[in-house]
């Protein structure tokens, strides 16, 4: 392989996927968990992969970090303790962050060196965020810190990588209990939920897992060109079914209170986000 023709193929889905030209390799190394890579593209700027696998850009990655985060939290309406597992990039941090009336910010990310790597390669997903006095940062299994926490929380955020190898246990029914057994009555649990196109199983599989736990389960969504094969799907589930269905009004108002600025949310697209395809909802139905 050539330096002039340089590039990085990832294929997360059997005989489908995608390639990016490698302008200039920022890093690359084996962390004690994963291999990674940061480099340069000319389209997406800085990007970021683990274990071959694409997992941010700076090009897009604000439309999958504001829709991860401020759907659940203007949704709540009242949230002060919120729980990010994963996220080590930053970027979700950096959205939560964003309302001020949270109290407490507690994130458990398992890889220290992809922390570290992206405050230093991939500045602009942080921005500053692991600084904020609200934060409690823990170096951990997301699913070992929720077995051995006593904490409660009113949103939890999952930003896992998708689910085989360190990510894998952040879609089973053991993750979902234990999220509901943190989350303070009237909390919502929300996830990267992957392609559904594609990946139809686990889109289908984790919806009845959490259905079977949660009086309220279900999915909104949002297209993200990193994450190729179609609209990205965000899991939902909440003991308070009305959560999902707040009026628009409730989200402008809650937005405009909230002061926030964003590139990708509005509550008109909040609002919006929850209606699925025709198609999607046919295999809710069919297996749910």
């Amino acid at each position: 392989m050539s330096l002039d023709h340089l590039y990085l193929e990832t294929t997360v889905h059997p005989g489908y996927g995608q390639f990016f030209t490698v302008e200039r390799v920022l890093y690359e190394s084996r962390t004690e968990h994963q291999h990674l890579i940061i480099f340069e593209n000319a389209l997406y700027g800085r990007v970021m992969a683990l274990d071959g696998i694409i997992q941010t850009t700076e090009g897009d990655e604000f439309i999958y970090h504001e829709m991860l985060a401020h759907v659940p939290l203007i949704a709540h309406g009242g949230a002060a303790r919120v729980l990010i597992i994963g996220g080590g990039d930053g970027g979700m941090l950096r959205e939560v962050a964003k309302h001020r009336s949270l109290t407490t910010i507690v994130q458990v990310e398992i890889d220290n060196t992809v922390i570290e790597l992206c405050k230093r390669y991939l500045p602009r997903h942080s921005q500053g965020a692991f600084e904020d006095p609200r934060l409690r940062l823990v170096i951990d299994d997301g699913l070992a810190f929720l077995a051995d926490t006593a904490d409660r929380f009113d949103v939890i955020i999952s930003d896992s990588t998708d689910p085989v190898g360190p990510g894998e246990a952040l879609f089973s029914r053991d993750f979902y209990r234990l999220c509901r057994e943190r989350l303070n009555p009237g909390g919502v649990l929300v996830t990267q939920n992957g392609v559904p196109h594609i990946q139809r199983e686990t889109f289908i599989d984790t919806h009845r897992r959490r259905t079977a736990l949660f009086a309220d389960a279900g999915y909104y969504g949002a297209p993200i060109p990193t994450y190729v094969g179609g609209l990205m799907a965000f899991g939902w589930a909440s003991d308070d079914a009305g959560l999902r269905h707040q009026t628009l009004e409730t989200l402008e108002t809650r937005h405009r209170e909230a002061g926030i600025h964003t590139r990708y949310y509005t509550p008109a697209i909040h609002h919006g986000a929850f209606a699925l395809p025709r198609y999607l909802e046919a295999q809710l139905r069919e297996r749910g």
